[in-house]
Parts: C-alpha cells; sequence; structure tokens
C-alpha cells in the first residue's frame, strides 16, 4: 500500500513537509500544493522555487494549475531539470475564481476539449502526467463521460476525489464512483478524500480491496502519526506532537516572521483534533496576536489538555 501526502494549498508547503518528514516520516510520496506554471521561455520565479522547496528524499510530485497546454508542457521540462520524475494536472480545485478561469475543476465543464488537451500535454510533455480530478462540477453524473476522456488518455495515474466541485469539501464522498474507476481505468488509480482514522482506511479496503495508493489530507493534519497508524505503527505521543509543533513554528518564523502566528492557527484549526478538548485548545490559540502570548497559549495547552484517545480530524 503506497501513502501520499495530499495537496494543500498554504498547509503542506516545504516547511510543513520537511518537519513531517522528520518527526514522522511513514509516508512513501507527497504531492505539493499546485504552482502557477511559467510561460514559455521563462524560468521560474522565485516564489515559485520558494513553493518547490528542496527534494526532501520522499517522491515528490509538483501540481500544475492551468489550461495552457504549452505553459504546462514548458514547465513540465523545468521541472524535469529540477530532478523531478512526474508532473500531477490539478482538475479538482474548486475556488469559484480558479473554476469561472476553466483552471481546477472548471476544466471539467467541456469533456472534448478536456480530452484534447490532456492527449496534446499527454504526448509532449517531458515528464509522465498525473491527474486529480473530482467527478463533474455539479452532479456525479457528469462523471461518465469525465472518466471515458480520462482513460482515453495516457496518464502516469489517476487520482480520484470522489466530490462534485459544488460539494467542496462537504457529505459524504461517492465511493461507487471511485469504485467504477477502479475497474475502467488502464492506468493505476489512487483515492483522495476523508481517510480520518484508521477504522476509515479499513472499510476503504473491505469495501475496494484493489486499492494501492491512498492520499492523506485533513486526517493527517488532525493526527500526524496516522500514516505510520495505517502501516501498524504506534500513535503520536505527547512529546512528538510537541516536537512536530515546534519545528512548524520555528520554520515558519524563519519564513515568514511575524506572520508565523496565522499559518500556526490554520494548523491548529485541524491539530486541535489531537486533543481531548479541542474546543478549549481552540479557545487558548485563536485570538492570540503576538508571539509571546501564542507561546504561553502552547505551554497550557501541552502542559493542561490530554491527548484525545484517538486523534480524528472532524469536519
Amino acid at each position: 500500500m503506497k501513502l501520499s501526502l495530499a495537496p494543500m494549498e498554504g498547509i503542506t508547503g516545504p516547511v510543513f513537509r520537511k518537519a513531517h518528514a522528520s518527526c514522522f516520516g511513514a509516508l512513501d510520496s507527497c504531492y505539493l500544493p499546485f504552482i502557477a506554471p511559467a510561460h514559455p521561455g521563462k524560468a521560474f520565479t522565485e516564489k515559485t522555487l520558494k513553493a518547490l522547496g528542496k527534494q526532501d528524499g520522499r517522491s515528490v510530485i509538483p501540481q500544475l494549475l492551468t489550461k495552457d497546454a504549452d505553459d504546462f508542457v514548458w514547465t513540465a521540462g523545468l521541472l524535469a531539470e529540477l530532478g523531478y520524475s512526474e508532473v500531477n494536472l490539478n482538475l479538482g480545485c474548486p475556488s469559484g475564481t480558479v473554476v469561472a478561469k476553466g483552471k481546477g475543476a472548471g476544466l471539467l465543464r467541456d469533456a472534448e476539449g478536456l480530452e484534447r488537451f490532456l492527449q496534446d500535454i499527454c504526448a509532449r510533455s517531458p515528464l509522465p502526467v498525473s491527474v486529480k480530478t473530482r467527478l463533474g462540477l455539479a452532479d456525479v453524473g457528469e462523471y461518465g463521460r469525465i472518466l471515458a476522456v480520462l482513460c482515453r488518455c495516457p496518464l502516469k495515474e489517476l487520482i480520484v476525489h470522489p466530490r462534485v466541485r459544488t460539494e467542496l469539501y462537504r457529505g459524504t464522498p461517492h465511493l461507487s464512483c471511485y469504485g467504477e474507476t477502479l475497474e475502467k481505468a488502464p492506468f493505476p488509480v489512487a483515492f483522495s478524500g476523508d481517510i480520518f482514522s484508521v477504522a476509515d482506511f479499513e472499510e476503504l479496503l473491505r469495501s475496494y480491496p484493489a486499492t494501492t495508493h491512498v492520499l492523506l489530507g485533513r486526517g493527517i493534519l488532525a493526527n500526524p502519526a496516522l500514516g505510520r497508524m495505517l502501516k501498524g505503527g504506534p500513535a503520536a505521543t505527547a512529546e512528538e506532537i510537541r516536537e512536530f509543533h515546534d519545528r512548524l513554528f520555528e520554520g515558519y518564523e524563519e519564513e515568514m516572521g511575524g506572520n508565523a502566528l496565522f499559518r500556526m492557527k490554520e494548523w491548529w484549526s485541524y491539530a486541535r483534533f489531537a486533543f481531548a478538548d479541542p474546543q478549549k485548545v481552540w479557545r487558548l490559540v485563536r485570538k492570540v496576536r503576538k508571539a509571546d502570548e501564542y507561546e504561553k497559549a502552547v505551554e497550557r495547552i501541552f502542559n493542561g489538555v490530554e491527548l484525545a484517545d484517538e486523534a480524528v480530524y472532524r469536519p
């Protein structure tokens, strides 16, 4: 079984990836949050190079958000020069502004146009192309046509987030569509969506035993040891979570100075579920404005709030 870190914009950046690999390095690969492609003839910006970070010993796969085939192919070439071995296309971003521009899940609106785009980039890309997709824009019934298009393209892998765009990250995933993909796809298929516990993982495998690759997103933010646990290892200790926190905070302070508090609050919005009283944890951190206030709140959490019996993200 292959376990990967899912791409989460603004969260699973280089600082998070480095800290997690150091403290809970049980994942097999990591999908980077999407980057803006470079235009033909142009180099990567410093911002993009920073977002890519340094490869950390795992299989690291950059993700592109674009509807321009020439931009995709040129950027794949730049990534190849940096040593990457695969590039992933984002067909899942549900952001209204992204979809309105025909990118992310917006590419699913026109199945024929999507096929032309995919055939073009697969033919010209110097790197193998994988895809992360949703089921459609508004109706699960759209997926049959989308899946047929995807199956006609020479993809390295298809990652399925079994929701439509309008569902965002709410509601129950449409697992039958994932099962249909496993049956029909001529290439490897991965699952992404709502694996928050060992029980969730085991239920997925009972229902779809052909599963060989699972991406972990919100579940691993709430329980950083989830990947280790899915491979039979122990849950995180308070000491491990504290060390992980300290590495994150130090990394974010080095990267963004005083703005590190905003990034840490974003992390705590998930990490609070590792504790027995997540509401208390959130009350302690959400209103702090200064570093010294934050450090006092963190001390109160780790010294005064017990860990949950099981760290599970609760939407």
